[in-house]
């Protein structure tokens, strides 16, 4: 990567220098400065999110500088839960990017500082003494499972980044916290995925473990398959993105260190891997020839983490045969600069309410507030594949609704039967 490149795009973020909105936007896809380029734009961008939680957090100061918004709808809900939804989900998002090595080029120095923050964010999360001590939940306020399940899900994903390094009295915290969770039964939904994630993370570990809440989490979700690469979310279908958000990216993550470890057997990791490939290809589908997706269902406001599915594949090589990384990474560039326009984020640096920037917070579900909102962090799982991976280093590719609309040969599409 050139450093003349990469600075060009942390002021096109706004990180250095003030650039007209439009110059984030605008496209030079015939051109090798298009894709040398679109690696830099992912990094500062993960940077721009990642900086105000991480280095609040890790001085112990999020609570009294992170500007919190809730949902209209938000009522009596416990507002503590926000800060472990915004660390939780965005070190979820962000482990596999800080498993590469932390060298002197322009985006290892800014690994280096982000592994050094979310360590120390790790250690005030469970810190009785620390302002930043996170609420870890109760029988009567389920929330805390949930995110605490996504920070589980960065533990897992990157153990020497973030777990390894930890002293041995932040381990014990964490070890005890996620037992504790146990008190907490899940909703019958994706919800299921949340108790089993963590119970996964303990399995990893060598902790003792609660089995049932893995395997009652595998056989529901098994049961609620709809076929052709979906899953019901609970008895009955809803038509959103939680596909995306959770089932099928943790269904996988349950059953990979499950296998690995022996408990469970492999065809059950390769059908669900299976189904994840097909619905890759609807997600890959959805992007429009423009960069847009579709908005529908619950929880538009967590905007690109909905393509969590499509980036783990590219990560673990696993994306259908038919569609090559540089076109999932051309088209998810277009779907960002859509989405993070400079008025996507607080004056703070945080992120708002919406979709796209800040003037749709009637869009905000019930259960919604800023922290909520880091979930989107879950399309950074591309950047745990080094730069010089074809995703990264092949030049732009037009996607499937690029080609078709253009008149260009493209694939045809069928249902599947597994």
């Amino acid at each position: 990567m050139k450093r003349k490149h990469f600075l060009r795009l942390s002021s096109a973020l706004g990180l250095a220098g003030t650039v007209p909105a439009a110059a984030i936007a605008a496209t030079d896809e015939a051109t090798e400065d298009k894709y040398s380029n679109d690696r830099a734009y992912w990094v500062q961008l993960l940077s721009k999110i990642s900086e105000p939680i991480l280095s609040n957090m890790s001085k112990g100061q999020l609570r009294k500088n992170m500007p919190m918004q809730f949902s209209p709808g938000w009522g009596n809900r416990n507002k503590e839960v926000a800060y472990m939804e915004a660390i939780g989900r965005l070190l979820a998002g962000i482990a596999p990017f800080l498993n590469l090595p932390a060298d002197d080029s322009s985006e290892g120095k800014i690994r280096k500082q982000l592994i050094e923050q979310s360590r120390q964010s790790l250690v005030h999360a469970v810190d009785p003494s620390s302002p930043d001590y996170l609420y870890w939940g109760s029988p009567e306020s389920r929330q805390p499972l949930v995110d605490a399940a996504f920070l589980a899900q960065g533990l897992l994903i990157a153990p020497d980044a973030l777990w390894h390094p930890l002293d041995a009295l932040t381990r014990d915290r964490y070890i005890k916290a996620f037992k504790k969770l146990r008190e907490i039964q899940p909703y019958q939904s994706n919800w299921l995925l949340f108790a089993a994630i963590i119970e996964t993370f303990l399995l990893s570990i060598g902790e003792s473990i609660d089995a049932n809440r893995i395997d009652t989490a595998i056989q529901a979700i098994n049961k609620w398959y709809a076929g052709d690469g979906w899953y019901k979310d609970g008895e009955n279908f809803h038509f959103d993105h939680y596909n995306g958000y959770v089932i099928q990216p943790m269904l996988t993550e349950v059953l990979r260190v499950n296998v690995a470890k022996g408990r469970l057997d492999k065809k059950l990791l390769d059908i669900a891997n299976q189904r994840m490939q097909r619905y890759a290809q609807f997600q890959e589908r959805f992007i429009s020839p423009e960069g847009y997706y579709p908005v529908f269902g619950r929880s538009s406001t967590y905007r690109a983490g909905l393509f969590w599915p499509l980036v783990k594949l590219a990560l673990e090589q696993q994306l259908p045969k038919e569609i090559k990384g540089a076109q999932v990474r051309s088209g998810l560039t277009a779907v960002l600069k859509h989405l993070f326009i400079p008025t996507s984020f607080t004056k703070e640096g945080c992120l708002t309410l919406g979709l796209v920037g800040d003037r749709q917070s009637a869009i905000a579900d019930v259960y919604t507030n800023t922290g909520s909102l880091y979930i989107t962090s879950m399309v950074f799982w591309a950047l745990g594949l080094p730069a010089t991976d074809p995703f990264w280093s092949d030049p732009s590719a037009e996607w499937t609704q690029r080609k078709a609309w253009a008149g260009k040969p493209f694939p045809k599409d069928y249902a599947v039967n597994f």
